[in-house]
């Protein structure tokens, strides 16, 4: 079996995760990228493939540590994924043995910090507040969409929509967060938060996410969640947002949206050609 070219033709990935919220990380720097939907869909599924929320494809870029594109687990693409830019943050600064790194990404160039004790950084950017750089359908008050809920949309290089609840237990997640992910105004789609304010500095939040669904966390969501709050006057700039996998410290200073939590590396390996062949 040692022998077998079937187990070894592939790329190498490293599974990863991020308070619960996991990918499948791909380093394509110095060769071909492999990367295509139908791959990506077959990677994502968790019976027939590994299994992820996202999956991190590592790229050269100039001016930058690293370019990373985010891939769904439905085979589209996002912009951003705060989880997952932490975890290949930490890859990238064990490599080079830098504590500050730039990753590049369609959210454009973000900070990534070591902030000691296993945590790591990143700074995803001032949020997107106008209504075509979320994008909605048409020019509409982002604080208060005409949705029944009332939500808040915010961009954080992908459309987010939360909704504050009373009991964030209680609410129906797995049937709000399709119907939203695709109602009208989102011509992109977008991901779905239920949050429920406990204080000025604590918000439990759930999360469905555009093209992969109800996740463990997610920190382009929690970002967003604490730029709504922080906009409607419920919460300070400075928030932990407590998820279904863990906690993330989520700070809105002048540079942008700070986001702070752990990484976990939980395996590596290798795309079998056998696989690759069923992929395409």
């Amino acid at each position: 079996m040692e022998n077998d070219s079937r187990l070894s033709a592939g790329p190498a990935f490293l599974k990863m995760h991020g308070l619960g919220n996991d990918f499948v990380v791909i380093d394509a720097r110095g060769r071909d990228n492999p990367m295509t939907p139908a791959l990506a869909r077959a990677i994502g599924n968790r019976h027939f493939g590994i299994g992820f929320d996202q999956l991190a494809l590592i790229r050269e870029a100039d001016g930058a540590t690293a370019a990373v594109d985010y891939w769904n687990a439905d085979g589209s693409l996002s912009g951003a994924c705060g989880n997952a830019t932490r975890c290949v943050a930490r890859l990238l600064m064990e490599e080079t043995g830098e504590t500050e790194i730039t990753i590049r990404t369609g959210r454009g160039d973000l900070t990534c910090r070591n902030a000691g004790e296993g945590l790591i950084r990143v700074n995803m950017g001032p949020p997107q507040l106008d209504w075509q750089d979320i994008p909605l359908a048409r020019d509409i008050d982002t604080l208060s969409l005409p949705i029944d809920g009332n939500p808040v949309a915010t961009g954080m290089g992908n459309p987010h929509c939360t909704f504050f609840v009373e009991d964030a237990e209680a609410a129906d997640l797995d049937t709000l967060g399709p119907a939203t992910e695709h109602h009208p105004l989102f011509p992109e789609r977008t991901n779905v938060q239920v949050a429920q304010v406990l204080d000025r500095a604590n918000i439990r939040v759930r999360v469905w996410e555009r093209g992969v669904g109800h996740t463990l966390a997610s920190g382009s969501s929690s970002c967003a969640v604490t730029v709504a709050a922080v906009r409607r006057g419920l919460s300070d700039n400075r928030v932990t947002v407590h998820l279904d996998g863990g906690n993330l410290l989520i700070e809105w200073l002048d540079d942008g949206v700070w986001m702070t939590g752990p990484t976990m590396l939980v395996a590596s390996g290798t795309l079998s050609a056998e696989f690759l062949e069923t992929a395409k």
